[in-house]
């Protein structure tokens, strides 16, 4: 796990090797000011030897310049280092979830991943800036300054000893008591990022179901929950500084002591006992410091082991060798297809699904909620490896192809229509970066949607919000139906994504498809029988399986799932696909 974290250090090396070999220098200095502050009071001081007292004042001088400067290049370099780590991190795991398949972002839930590159990415720089500075400095002071300690008086240094061990005891009991907490914390902070993304995505049926108190609520729940847990944590770290504090005090009354009846009886001198207890002050207050680098690098292991899942997290789908770089055609062939969610699923998805598409042919599907109607889409774009059997575009298993070559073929418009915020000449060159103003608004046409985008005040340059919320739903689908048909692919595949557009519109738009773009493959999933009842096949499906293949006219003689649809539209019948589940 460290490996991996520390691995996206890479071109910041320099300035994370250069941060503690500054603080070492700087460490260096301080432990010898106050060998030379004794050498003032005894040799210069007592003695009335005010060269000696100006020549060590100027090496103490020089000292601190010189503990200064490290001081300040060691806090610039962990700097550089602390955000270019942060940087890297938060680049590899942005890289690393846009190679995802379906199947892996169904293991993270979206706040669980904006939380990982936002706070635990944070937790971890300022873990990493501490441990460089800090995590070198402190145990390097403690070392050193111990050691001066035993080299002035062998005696009183066995106090710092006894209680150097003492404090490090009860700061890893403490530590041991937070560990648990903080690992709970983090997926709190999941929990809340995702009430609010809820609630803000939500908020115009938030608004007009009058729901503010329940959410304000249940966000007060989720913050409650980790204001809690983090206090219990912080109660536990408070025990660390009043521990820290009388130890240092009752170091300073034992050295102060023992230390003025040794200069008595002629076994120290002033300035050693003056030495000593700097010494004393410098190694507990640095201990001070490694118990908080301590609790910041526990805190950061739970955000390691996070950072790490998206890292070490493996693509289900990926490239093959020598994948094929060409679709000859728009045909489509589902073998056998049987498909479940995950290993563990108890049945699958889709069951032997038995279906050929020839090239620009047009097919509607129908089906009730849950009958996998859009799983059975998913698969022809690879979004999902099938289980058993195989789909094949142009002839070739789709898990031969290039992955690029393949989805540049297969343009699919979601059921859930997604712009994103930028002008509307933006949002329709995710299509075809590449693609002129002819040709944009070619294809709003063809998607019905050069009317409205021609009425608005900047037209093609009109800003989009984030999410489209400046449009209506219907402009919505038909921007980003556009937007798929820039692509120009062989197979254009709708998914429900004429929902919100009035029938009139709806013909408009099947009729320009049969009529501009008659050699691509469509397949159109939908609600509404009107939507394709010119298909040249439909497809009813029914709980994972297929139940009906046909044209219209064929599915009105013999389906009977087809014939109750188109009655309850035409002003007869139930017209319920879920029927036989029961009453709702």
């Amino acid at each position: 796990m460290l490996k991996i974290i520390l691995g996206e250090v890479r071109q910041y090396k320099k300035d994370a090797l250069l941060t503690p070999l500054c603080m070492i220098l700087e460490v260096v200095m301080e432990m010898v000011v106050p060998l030379l502050m004794a050498s003032i009071i005894d040799d210069g001081v007592n003695a009335g030897d005010m060269g000696h007292i100006y020549r060590v004042g100027l090496w103490m001088l020089a000292a601190a310049g010189v503990g200064l400067f490290a001081g300040m290049m060691g806090g610039k370099y962990g700097a550089s280092a602390s955000c270019g780590l942060a940087r890297n991190l938060r680049k590899s795991m942005f890289a690393k979830i846009q190679t995802f398949s379906f199947e892996n972002l169904d293991k993270f839930s979206t706040a669980g991943l904006v939380t990982r590159l936002t706070t635990d990415v944070t937790n971890i720089q300022n873990s990493f800036q501490m441990v460089l500075r800090m995590g070198v400095r402190a145990p390097m002071s403690i070392i050193v300054a111990m050691a001066m300690a035993f080299y002035v008086s062998p005696r009183l240094a066995r106090i710092y000893l006894v209680a150097v061990l003492v404090l490090a005891a009860l700061l890893f009991a403490i530590i041991f008591l937070v560990r648990p907490i903080f690992d709970t914390v983090f997926k709190k902070y999941d929990d809340l990022n995702a009430s609010v993304q809820e609630n803000i995505a939500g908020i115009r049926v938030v608004k007009s179901f009058v729901r503010e108190d329940h959410e304000k609520k249940k966000f007060s729940d989720a913050s409650g929950n980790i204001y809690k847990l983090l206090l219990k944590a912080e109660s536990i770290l408070a025990f660390n500084s009043p521990i820290m504090m009388s130890t240092v005090y009752l170091c300073i009354l034992l050295i102060s002591w023992i230390g003025a009846n040794m200069i008595v009886g002629s076994e120290l001198t002033t300035g050693e006992l003056m030495s000593l207890l700097t010494y004393c002050m410098n190694i507990l207050m640095h201990l001070m410091m490694l118990s908080m680098c301590f609790v910041m690098i526990t805190m950061s292991m739970t955000n390691a082991r996070r950072i790490s899942e998206v890292l070490l997290e493996e693509p289900t789908i990926r490239d093959p060798a020598d994948g094929v770089t060409e679709v000859a055609d728009g045909s489509v062939d589902f073998d056998h297809v049987f498909f479940a969610y995950g290993k563990d699923a108890e049945e699958p998805v889709l069951q032997d699904v038995d279906l050929h598409i020839a090239a620009g042919e047009t097919i509607g599907i129908i089906g009730g909620t849950g009958s996998a109607k859009s799983t059975l889409i998913n698969l022809i774009s690879r979004l999902y490896d099938v289980t058993e059997g195989c789909v094949k575009v142009g002839g070739v298993d789709v898990r031969r192809y290039d992955l690029d070559t393949l989805r540049n073929e297969v343009s699919h418009v979601l059921q859930n229509n997604v712009l994103f915020s930028g002008t509307i000449l933006e949002n329709l060159r995710w299509g075809n970066k590449e693609a002129t103003q002819e040709e944009c608004e070619r294809a709003c046409r063809l998607a019905c949607a050069h009317s409205f985008i021609s009425g608005m005040p900047d037209g093609y340059n009109t800003y989009i919000e984030q999410g489209g919320s400046n449009v209506s739903g219907g402009q919505r689908q038909r921007l980003c139906i556009a937007r798929a048909l820039l692509k120009q692919p062989k197979i254009l595949i709708l998914d429900d994504s004429t929902s919100a557009v009035d029938t009139a519109t709806d013909a408009k738009i099947r009729k320009a498809f049969r009529e501009e773009i008659p050699d691509t493959t469509k397949i159109i999933i939908a609600q509404r029988i009107s939507s394709v009842m010119d298909a040249d096949r439909i497809v009813v499906m029914d709980n994972g399986r297929i139940h009906g293949v046909g044209s219209h006219a064929q599915l009105l003689e013999s389906d009977a799932i087809y014939q109750d649809v188109y009655a309850s539209q035409t002003g007869g019948g139930t017209g319920d696909f879920d029927e036989k589940e029961g009453e709702c």
